[in-house]
């Protein structure tokens, strides 16, 4: 019983039946992790969140930023982008019940494994200043609060920048924001846990000060598969953990790729036609 972990589809769902046909994907008895941002910039984002939909308790998700981002718009909490490809999902009749179904998937997902052994998936990455067990109970904060009541007053302020750095006595609707951004928007991060939110290109693009927040040691050794960061075309070179980026760019004319969890082994399929 395999399980393919698989970068941002971001729309491609093209690509993403593809992918899926070549690994010959069973859902009756092989397992997919999807690292987030199902949805925005390609031409399927509808297509996409219902095909993941269907795979039912075959799949696990974590949620990235373009999903939160749909969520927010969705609400009216924020005004859709220009480069946004949301509105099939927004008009569609089953909008609802796939909006709800995506609002209830986690930050991260780990596979129980014992420790040596243990691989997790979250968007963007972990926090170098974390441990295991204080992520787990900050992305839980984030998930029992997108799952209650309270969720519509928090997407309503949940985009912003600020805190840019992490501090334990965070409170209210900053904490959640801090963490939703630590676990879906990180690149670059300095040694105390400040994020930078504008360089979005290759290892060359940080800013003074900042590092790849997996070129930071942990005293864990998990495997953290990850997306998000298109621009390292799945290559972390001065890793000091255990990561394996999945993120190799299909909506910008890359590929879409999965990784076989107890292999190693990596399958791609080139995009179809970039955004």
């Amino acid at each position: 019983m395999p399980t393919y972990a698989i970068g941002d589809l971001q729309g491609c769902h093209a690509e993403f039946v593809a992918l899926l046909d070549t690994l010959s994907f069973d859902p009756r008895r092989d397992r997919l992790w999807l690292a987030g941002d199902l949805v925005n910039r390609g031409p399927g984002s509808l297509a996409c969140l219902r095909e993941a939909y269907t795979l039912g308790d075959a799949v696990s998700i974590v949620l990235g930023n373009h999903d939160l981002h749909l969520l927010a718009v969705a609400r009216g909490s924020v005004a859709a982008k220009r480069s946004d490809t949301l509105g099939s999902i927004l008009d569609a009749e089953d909008r609802d019940r796939l909006l709800e179904w995506l609002q209830a998937q986690p930050l991260w997902v780990d596979d129980g494994s014992a420790s040596d052994q243990r691989t997790l998936m979250v968007h963007a990455g972990l926090l170098p200043i974390w441990s295991l067990s204080e992520a787990c109970e900050r992305a839980q904060e984030v998930e029992t609060v997108l799952r209650s009541e309270r969720a519509g007053a928090f997407l309503d302020v949940m985009h912003g920048n600020t805190p840019a750095r992490w501090q334990d006595d965070l409170e209210g609707d900053d904490r959640l924001r801090a963490i939703v951004n630590a676990f879906t928007r990180m690149r670059f991060v300095t040694a105390d846990g400040t994020l930078d939110f504008k360089a979005k290109e290759g290892l060359d693009s940080a800013p003074e000060g900042f590092a790849p927040w997996f070129t930071y040691s942990r005293e864990d050794d998990p495997r953290i598969v990850f997306g998000h960061w298109a621009a390292l075309q799945g290559q972390t070179p001065g890793a000091r953990v255990r990561v394996e980026a999945l993120d190799t760019g299909c909506v910008w004319g890359g590929s879409l790729t999965a990784l076989e969890l107890e292999s190693g082994r990596k399958v791609s399929v080139p995009c179809r036609k970039p955004a």
